[in-house]
């Protein structure tokens, strides 16, 4: 009898524990996902029903009135921002009070992940940044153009030696396959120094290393859930993000490469060297990059946080975090945004052949060469690629953490009292709905770059427009990304015609097998010699 009483005690206190945590947004009148509504959709993702985008879609639609919106994360309140005026107090004008990104990983557990750029808080990401930013100006993603156009070179042959072999005059291939193989090989060369071919030699352990980090099978998707609703959990069970055996292999790369130029005096202009240079602190902007050019219209500024000269001695753990970073950025997300850009283009001829006028406008202009400068000119090519970005954003949401109590004001006009949102809480700002909004673009599923034309692109609200996030916290490889893809487009449009196939998925729709954002079925496309 003691223990049933226990027993009901303690049950009566956990409910009213959680009565009392999920009870705060209707105390302070905000529309919010109950309880059951959020473990549902939760259930659903995890079950593979839905996919995440569709649940982001579906909380923002139902509140169309509310400047925010409340959810939970399992016991963690978490705010959805849908105002752009506050979007821009919380990145830029008030961007103090949400430094830093939440990281569910230890990072005495998993150093590699949890010193990252994107993982670190406070001081340590401003000094960080500051260190890294010189990296990323144009002057230096240049220099790197001709790594991108030998890789670029080799896809090519092996499509046409692939189209050759074949019975037809075309092959039919799995874009994004097509992509990551491209973006490892880029990222290869422009970040390790080293030469790979995944095109011909698919096993290459550099490229199957970047599939086992990126690809969130289900297994992995389940333990991702864990590090978000049970973090402290996670830590105390000591479980990692990444294998033993991965870290390993990314450690003995860098700290070997970089022994091994030392020793040798080797200097190449890619990543490693510019990681070196920042360890014994040269890496600093000067008159050239602080006129730095943008390489489109999704490019995003850098802020004086990183222009600042700092005296900071980093580890080697750090740098090889940052180098990881860098690997995993590029493997994935630029990927992801050429396999999209390769679909869209196949199931929209009309832009594909306009695309590819201006790509033989500009071989005539410039007797068959391009480098940075000539493809940064090209209009239809940045126009095309922004609304890649627009409709297929790499990241979907972006997210920050309140460091001390902030007043985001009233949730809608029949509020009577304004929201502080606590320290240690979350916002998120959800990239894709935004996008996808018709107050910001009309008739937005569509695939149409005349959006960022000359005449348009002045009409867009400037923080409606965020593929590359907001505000200092933004990402800091913007340029080396955009003009990836931009010669990844540029030489395969020159070489080859892009089409439908019977696998192509018509209408688009996401797969909720992954956690990342795949075309149902898959990324199917077919490529033919262009005559």
């Amino acid at each position: 009898m003691l223990f049933l009483i226990w027993f009901v005690m303690a049950v009566a206190a956990l409910v009213l524990y959680f009565r009392q945590i999920h009870s705060r947004y209707s105390k302070h009148d905000i529309k919010h996902l109950k309880t059951s509504e959020s473990l549902r959709s939760m259930a659903k993702l995890i079950l593979r029903i839905n996919h995440f985008t569709d649940d982001l879609q579906r909380f923002y639609d139902n509140f169309p009135d509310e400047r925010f919106i409340g959810s939970y994360e399992f016991l963690t309140p978490k705010i959805m921002i849908k105002d752009l005026d506050l979007v821009k107090r919380i990145t830029i004008k008030d961007f103090e009070y949400f430094l830093d990104h939440r990281v569910f990983i230890d990072e005495k557990l998993d150093p590699f992940f949890g010193r990252n750029l994107f993982s670190l808080k406070g001081q340590e990401w401003k000094d960080m940044r500051s260190t890294l930013s010189p990296a990323f100006t144009s002057s230096k993603i240049r220099l790197m153009v001709p790594f991108m156009v030998e890789v670029g070179d080799q896809m090519i042959q092996a499509l046409k030696a692939k189209i050759k072999d074949s019975d037809v005059d075309y092959i039919d291939i799995e874009s994004k396959d097509l992509a990551t193989k491209y973006a490892n090989d880029v990222i290869a060369s422009c970040a390790f120094g080293l030469k790979v071919n995944s095109h011909i030699d698919e096993d290459n352990e550099f490229y199957q290393k970047g599939r086992e980090a990126t690809n969130l099978k289900y297994t992995q998707m389940l333990r991702f859930f864990c590090f978000i609703c049970f973090p402290k959990l996670m830590a105390k069970l000591k479980f990692t993000l990444f294998t033993e055996k991965m870290t390993s292999f990314f450690k003995n790369l860098v700290l070997n490469t970089m022994r091994n130029r030392e020793e040798h005096n080797i200097i190449r202009p890619d990543m490693i060297h510019l990681l070196m240079e920042a360890k014994k602190g040269k890496l600093k902007y000067d008159d050239k990059t602080a006129q730095d050019t943008d390489a489109g219209f999704a490019t995003v500024e850098e802020s004086s946080v990183g222009k600042k000269v700092i005296d900071r001695v980093w580890s080697d753990s750090d740098l090889i975090a940052q180098a990881i970073l860098f690997f995993l950025a590029g493997f994935e997300t630029v990927s992801s945004a050429m396999a999209f850009a390769l679909h869209e283009l196949a199931i929209n001829p009309d832009v594909q052949e306009k695309l590819v006028q201006e790509i033989k406008e500009n071989e005539i202009k410039n007797g068959g060469k391009f480098d940075y400068n000539s493809i940064q000119n090209m209009k239809y090519m940045d126009m095309v690629v922004s609304e890649v970005l627009r409709l297929w954003p790499p990241a979907i949401a972006t997210d920050r953490i309140c460091n001390k109590d902030y007043n985001l004001g009233k949730a809608n006009n029949k509020s009577t009292e304004d929201y502080i949102i606590r320290k240690g809480e979350g916002v998120t700002i959800p990239t894709w709905t935004i996008h996808r909004d018709p107050k910001f673009f009309p008739n937005p599923t569509k695939f149409d770059p005349e959006r960022f034309s000359e005449e348009n692109k002045r009409n867009i609200h400037p923080f409606s427009y965020m593929p590359f996030g907001l505000g200092p916290r933004n990402c800091i490889g913007s340029r080396f990304a955009l003009c990836e893809v931009k010669v990844m487009l540029y030489q395969l449009l020159q070489h080859m015609k892009v089409t439908p196939c019977e696998k192509t998925c018509i209408p688009t729709k996401l797969s909720t097998e992954s956690f990342n954002v795949r075309i149902k079925g898959g990324h199917w496309i077919r490529l033919k010699i262009r005559s």
